[in-house]
Order: structure tokens, then sequence, then C-alpha cells
């Protein structure tokens, strides 16, 4: 069936829609650079009522299987690609990208001129967008658009019980923010001798240090930091008690805790090919990207803070360290799922900072 996405501005991109009329949706359009994967994406929380488009022309040749997924169920808003390939081939594959797309119902638009959307977002920002069937009718269409961009997104994302992964002998106790983690980042920790304790994002500080953590991790996630105001009180308490590391959205929340300001970018960091320098030792690093938002600069002036990481893309921030307390964050993900595992270390420093602070 035909069908077409509708930006805000009224630009209209054509192609084919999955799913029939009813694979209707609207929201904020993304796009993600990476050549692949994309089941990754279609279930990383941080993705959350967003319409990924994906630049690489052919989507699905590797079909999907349930090992890959990143989260209980997919929560991304739709999907935009190129060429859907229709016969793929992989060695564990056990759906195809169709049967996926089904099953999650992804409302799924290909056949587009993905470079062509792509370019469009990058000279114009991200900005709302309805994928609708040829045939939608334009009051529909408006109703559709005047719908408001959802805020607090975290809420839909965040695991509504805590639950624990154990770990070996002497295992370090973990207690984990959940903004929206994606489950490779639990297997890192895990398989560093981690027991990690995921905990609701709007658990009290007095809760988590009731759990008796070694330290705090705060996970990636979708939208706005500023939309998650109790998060970011409650990690001000934290400040202080316990070794922090966080990450992605985390890292937002952290900063925010620490005085610090973000601001939305123009069409954010979205890809497994993200170049990021660390200004300690010098080296660079590709990394595995998702956010639409950074740190002022210019609102870490007189903080405790030291930047430690930036982006060789347009500058900004990717990673804080505090002057005297072991608290880091980065804006990366460094298990990358997907992409490269150029930063993996940094759980093995989060690791010496609980240790040391464990051992005075």
């Amino acid at each position: 069936m035909k069908g077409k996405l509708i930006l805000a501005d009224g630009t209209t991109f054509r192609g084919q829609l999955f799913g029939g009329s009813n694979a209707t949706t609207e929201g904020e359009v993304v796009f993600n650079t990476g050549m692949t994967g994309y089941q990754e994406i279609l279930t990383d929380p941080s993705y959350c009522r967003q319409i990924v488009t994906l630049t690489y022309p052919i989507v699905g040749n590797y079909g999907t299987a349930k090992q890959f997924n990143q989260s209980r169920k997919s929560f991304v808003g739709g999907l935009i690609i190129d060429e859907l390939c229709e016969k793929p081939s992989g060695s564990t594959m056990e759906k195809t990208l169709a049967e996926f797309l089904t099953a999650e119902k992804i409302p799924c638009l290909y056949d587009v001129d993905t470079r062509a959307l792509t370019k469009k977002i990058r000279s114009a920002g991200t900005m709302k967008g309805v994928i609708v069937s040829e045939y939608t009718s334009q009051s529909t269409i408006n109703e559709m658009m005047a719908l408001p961009i959802r805020k607090n997104v975290v809420e839909m994302v965040s695991t509504p019980v805590s639950y624990s992964i154990d770990a070996g002998k002497n295992a370090l106790n973990v207690v984990t923010m959940d903004f929206g983690i994606k489950r490779n980042i639990l297997d890192a920790l895990r398989k560093l001798n981690c027991r990690v304790t995921v905990v609701p994002a709007k658990t009290t500080a007095e809760e988590i240090l009731a759990l008796k953590p070694d330290g705090v991790f705060l996970s990636n996630g979708p939208g706005d930091p500023k939309d998650v105001p109790e998060a970011i009180k409650t990690v001000k308490q934290l400040i202080g008690k316990r070794p922090i590391f966080g990450i992605c959205l985390g890292h937002q929340i952290l900063a925010l805790a620490m005085g610090a300001n973000t601001y939305k970018l123009k069409f954010g960091h979205r890809g497994c090919n993200q170049p990021v320098k660390n200004l300690e030792t010098g080296k660079v690093a590709i990394t595995s990207q998702n956010h639409g938002y950074a740190i002022e600069l210019k609102s870490l002036k007189g903080l405790p803070v030291k930047v430690t990481h930036i982006s060789l893309n347009d500058g900004t921030i990717e990673g804080l360290r505090h002057a005297s307390l072991p608290i880091s964050s980065v804006q990366y993900h460094p298990e990358a799922a997907p992409g490269p595992n150029d930063s993996v270390r940094l759980f093995d420093e989060f690791i010496e900072q609980m240790r040391n602070a464990k051992g005075a």
C-alpha cells in the first residue's frame, strides 16, 4: 500500500506502507547512520515514540533473532527505510525483519528516499512527523499533527518493579537506575562480577542507599533529561554517598544534578560510528550514540567538574569527571549494541572506583 511521511513543515516523502492502512503513527523524526544493528535500534528504549530513519540503503538483510533484543519490547514509534530486504540470510536468523515488525506492531514506510530525508533533518533539524496511508484524509492528518510530542517518556520504558541479576562470589553490588536500560549494559556489568539491582526511575535516594550499593549506575534512556526532575533530585542526593557512573541520559541527569545545564541539539547524535576524543589520553574512540540533548559548556563554570571527552564531529561534551569524588559519565554507550567496543574499559574504571571506595 502506498504511504507517506509528512513533516511538521509540510514536506512530504512517499513510499510503501508496510502493514496496511492501520500502520499509521506520529512522533519526532530522527535518523541513525549505522550500517548494521537495526534490531538493536528498534528495541533500544532510548528511541521511545520516535520515528527512526535508517540511512543505510538496504535493511533487513540478516533477519532478526530474539537474542539481540535490547528490551522487553519495542518502544519505537515507527521506522523509515529505503529498501526492505525480502530474502534475508543469517546464521542466527529466526524471523525476517518484516515478521519482526508485524510482531512488534511497528509502522514502517519503505522505498523512501532516505538520503533526501536525512539531508532535510540535518538542515531543518528534527521535527514532528506523521506516517499515514496515501488515502488518509487531511482532517485525520491535522488531528495527528496537532498531538503534542509526549514528555517524560522515561516512565513508559523504566521497569515497573525492581529486579536483580546475580553474579559470582565477592560480587560488587551495583544499583542501576533504569531510565530505559539496554540488556547489553546489564550483561556488561554482570560479566565484570557485579550483582545488579535494577530499580525504577522514580526510586528515591533513601530507597537506593537502603540496598547498600557499592556503586550507582545511571542508565541510558529517551527524551529530555529535564522531564524527570525527580530523578535529578535523587541523583543530587546520592552525590558523595557512593561512586556514580552515568551514560547517555544518565550522563545528562548527573550533569543537571551537579548544577550544569542541558540543551537540545539540532538533529542529535545517532549511530554506531561517532568519533569521540578522550582529552586525558588524547586517544580517539568510535562510539555508539543515541541522544538529542547535550550539556552546555558554559554552565560548568565554577563547578567541580572536568570535561574528559568531546565529540570530534561538533565539539560537544561527551564525558565528565568530578574533581574530587568518584563520579564520572559519558554521553555514549560504552558496551555498544550495536557498534564498536572501543570504550568498554569505562566499565573497568567504574569497577575500580567502587573497589577503592569499598576498601577506604
